[in-house]
Order: structure tokens, then sequence, then C-alpha cells
């Protein structure tokens, strides 16, 4: 027997929502190495991304819920993608984790309805706004890094496309 579209989409919506989650553990382990490495120039940024992403991880595991989960705890660690040795691979770190996290809530966006999609295109945004913060330069579609990968168009200031 087949799911319903509805359900279908709940479904789809219900597993979006859990990668949500599952990024937001993972941001929050992150910073934990980032805050132990990073300088103090970048400190008050990492505290309050920490703060941040615990924020949102509440958040999923509420919005989890009220979809009819059971929110997925968080591991006791986590793989990092490199070496976090000093302060500039903590900024580096820091730059990953938000893409990440970036990645995960443009695909929740998609999925989702109501204010479920209105959160998830906010955290999308705050992420994208610290991933500038973090690496100083930016994507035109963040959480969407296959177009960016494509070699399409560049944007120039005034937002056309760049033309040879």
């Amino acid at each position: 027997m087949t799911q319903s579209p509805s359900a279908t989409a709940r479904s789809r919506t219900l597993d979006a929502a859990q990668a949500a989650l599952a990024a937001e553990h993972a941001a929050v382990y992150g910073y934990g190495v980032v805050g132990a490495r990073v300088d103090e120039a970048h400190a008050a940024l990492a505290r309050e991304a920490y703060d941040a992403h615990r924020v949102r991880r509440d958040a999923m595991s509420r919005a989890v819920r009220d979809l009819g989960g059971a929110p997925e705890a968080a591991a006791a660690a986590y793989a990092l993608p490199f070496p976090v040795s000093d302060a500039a691979a903590a900024v580096r770190l820091g730059a990953e984790l938000e893409s990440r996290v970036a990645d995960v809530y443009a695909d929740l966006v998609r999925a989702a309805t109501g204010a479920l999609r209105r959160d998830a295109a906010a955290a999308l945004r705050e992420a994208a706004v610290r991933a500038v913060r973090w690496s100083g330069g930016s994507v035109a579609f963040p959480g969407l890094v296959e177009r960016a990968a494509a070699g399409g168009p560049t944007a120039s200031p005034s937002g056309s496309p760049d033309r040879a």
C-alpha cells in the first residue's frame, strides 16, 4: 500500500527536520572545539554561534516531536572535517559548520510549510550570515552548494551577472 501525498510530504518534512536536528547537534559539538581553539578576535562570534545553535537545536527537537517523530539524541562525539589544532583551523571549522547547517535548512525550507518553513528560512539566513562572518566570503545561494560548484555566472556588486 502506498502512502497518500500528504503522508509522503509529512514524512519528507520529518526527515528534513531530523537532519536539521542532527546538524544542530553537530554544530553545538563543533563550536565546543571552535571555542577552545579560536583567537580572541573570534571568541565572541564563537560564543554567539554556540548559543544560537543550542536554541535552534532545542527548537528542532520540538519540531520533530510536533511532526510525530522522536528527536534523535546527540552523539557522544562527532568526526571533524579536518584537524583543528590552531586558531586559523578553528575559524575554518566555524565557516564549515555554518555551511553544513545552511545545507540542511535549505532542505527543510523545501520540505516544510507554514511556521516551520519560516523558521527554517530564518535559520538558513542566520547560518549564511555567520558563514560569511567566519569566512569573509559568501555564495549566491547559501545551502545550495551544487549551484556554486556548477560554475554559473557570478554576481557583480550590483546584483547582475558578470558577463565576459
